[in-house]
């Protein structure tokens, strides 16, 4: 059941256009920036700092759109959030490679140039979408997804948005409803969520899911203990309900049970769990509907774990929440309510969050990240925690990040993927269950 234990990961990307994925052609180093579910909204349209990204966060979302970026866990990426964050990217030739990328607790994701969706890593309850509950240390095809828009992943379930709208979600359906299609039964095959038909991005948190709806509204499902579907309750649904007064939302992200929205104008509203600060309101009071983030104006994406951080217009990142880790990149491990900047980031264009660390993808192509060191998901080589951004070595064409539980995901402007970090249900992709302390490349992608 929704626990405390396991923030949530997010992803980031590198995107900009409204309610589709986008390829590396659109994509500029240059001028992007990640975060959140993507979305568009009706009043929303790119320009400025350009992005896609996932929250956000562990799990989390990416998404695009809004009117400068895209955010949350599906890249249009960008997810995000509590399952990892999602980013667009990669080579456009008719080689097949991966065009973007989710991380989840223990497993990863990479959507391919020929509308498939490679998955590897736990899979105990059918989350790799392949009909089976064994573990793979490489890329498995998901059955019956062929070119989402974006993807969302959960603890033990996945969410995908498709080209017509509609939302698919398989693997745990837990005590609340998960999937959305109202039943509280497990799937190994994707079920549609009944009444969601404009989607245009989606996130996922522990054990709930959020969708962004192409008129700036969100819808979420699942469980809601801590008010983490934003519709002024903390009763479960297992199909969706309306997120309370968000109707100009350009993307979103959810973490272990909270969740934000990027608003068209740069403002962030939060939701959900609060015990940390990571509604960001100066307060630790949990809020069963959406409150303005402080002193945010001109956000461009976010991701979520156990903390929240956004990206904003310009490429500084701040961040706000839990920072037991150092993940808040301030330099302290003081939690903080209202944001913080993160030490020497002013060039990013994409944020993923994840259980404990937090990682920017800057305008060269580089990648930096901070926090929670004890895997290797740094990628700096040590297993030491650091409260102060640190560069990944050998990272240097990167167009999306994405973060995990324990380990970190990054894709090439080639279109091949890297990851480090935890590694015991081969959520590497290296075809080994060895944690690595810098990165190394997915296998067979």
């Amino acid at each position: 059941m929704l626990g405390r234990s396991f923030p949530l990961v997010g992803l980031i990307l590198l995107t900009a256009v409204c309610c589709s994925r986008t390829s590396l052609e659109s994509l500029s180093t240059s001028d992007s920036a990640t975060g959140g579910a993507v979305a568009g909204g009706p009043a929303s349209s790119t320009g400025g700092l350009q992005s896609t990204g996932g929250s956000t966060s562990m799990g989390g979302t990416l998404t695009t759109g809004g009117r400068l970026a895209t955010g949350g866990n599906a890249p249009t990426g960008g997810v995000p959030a509590f399952g990892g964050t999602t980013g667009t990217g990669g080579s456009t030739n008719a080689t097949l490679v991966a065009k973007s990328i989710v991380a989840g607790y223990y497993h990863s994701y990479a959507t391919m140039s020929d509308g498939a969706v490679r998955c590897w890593g736990d899979n105990g309850w059918g989350q790799l979408g392949n009909g089976m509950t064994i573990d793979s240390g490489v890329p498995v095809t998901a059955s019956g997804i062929t070119d989402p828009v974006s993807i969302a992943v959960g603890w033990r379930h996945i969410c995908v948005t498709v080209s017509d709208g509609t939302v698919q979600c398989w693997g745990n359906n837990g005590y609340y409803g998960d999937l959305g299609n109202g039943t509280t039964t497990a799937s190994l095959v994707p079920v549609t969520v009944p009444g969601v038909t404009s989607a245009v991005a989606v996130t996922a948190g522990e054990e709930y899911t959020c969708a962004l709806v192409y008129d700036g509204t969100v819808q979420c499902w699942g469980g809601n203990i801590y008010g983490n579907l934003g519709n002024g309750t903390t009763t479960a649904s297992s199909g969706p309900v309306t997120v309370t007064a968000i109707n100009n939302a350009v993307s979103i992200a959810a973490s272990e049970v909270h969740t934000c929205a990027v608003l068209n104008g740069g403002a962030v509203k939060c939701w959900g769990s609060n015990s940390q600060g990571e509604l960001g309101n100066g307060t630790t009071t949990n809020s069963p509907t959406p409150i303005t983030v402080s002193g945010i104006t001109d956000a461009v994406a976010v991701a979520l774990g156990g903390h929240t951080c956004a990206v904003l217009n310009g490429g500084a990142v701040k961040c706000w929440g839990s920072n037991s880790q150092g993940e808040l990149g301030n330099g302290t491990t003081t939690n903080s309510l209202v944001p913080v900047a993160a030490i020497g980031i002013t060039d990013a264009v994409a944020i993923a969050a994840g259980g404990g660390h937090t990682c920017a993808l800057l305008r060269g192509g580089s990648v930096q990240c901070w926090g929670d060191n004890v895997y290797g998901e740094l990628g700096n080589g040590t297993a030491t925690n650091s409260g102060v951004p640190v560069t990944v070595p050998g990272i240097t064409n990167a167009v999306a990040v994405a973060a995990g539980r324990g380990h970190t995901c990054s894709l090439s402007s080639a279109g091949t993927v890297q990851c480090w970090g935890r590694n015991t249900n081969g959520e590497l992709g290296n075809g080994t269950t060895t944690k690595s302390l810098v990165p190394v490349e997915v296998s067979g992608l």
